[in-house]
């Protein structure tokens, strides 16, 4: 059974940093695609970042793009979304999601996700 466990979210001022993780188990990564999405109250879940499927490319919503850094690690079968100069419209709850044969910018919409993680969440206020 597929499972998706994130971790690393956190309280951080504006400016600050956070790395979140995704942990994935009973399959390997390099053959799924896996994004990152966030949902703040009141809003739409929307798509972060992801990684299509074989790892041929990597897509980021347009503001986060020059701030926000998606890499995984084959070997740990982790994923993981380095957070920088934080925002308080970042505050979100942010969730892992995985699914195979994911190609190109399709792995931006959350639509074509059937595996997902519990979500963390991420506060950014002074």
């Amino acid at each position: 059974q597929v499972q998706l466990v994130e971790s690393g979210g956190d309280l951080v001022q504006p400016g600050g940093s956070l790395r979140l993780s995704c942990v994935a188990s009973e399959f390997t990564l390099d053959h799924y695609a896996i994004g990152w999405f966030r949902q703040a109250p009141g809003k739409e879940r929307e798509g972060v970042s992801c990684i299509s499927s074989g790892g041929d490319s990597t897509h980021y919503k347009e503001s986060v793009k020059d701030r926000f850094t998606m890499y995984k690690d084959s070997a740990k079968n982790t994923v993981y979304l380095q957070m920088n100069s934080l925002k308080p419209e970042d505050t979100a709850v942010y969730y892992c999601a995985t699914e195979p044969n994911l190609y190109g910018s399709a792995c931006m919409a959350d639509m074509f996700y059937n595996y997902w993680g519990q979500g963390t969440q991420v506060t950014v206020s002074s």
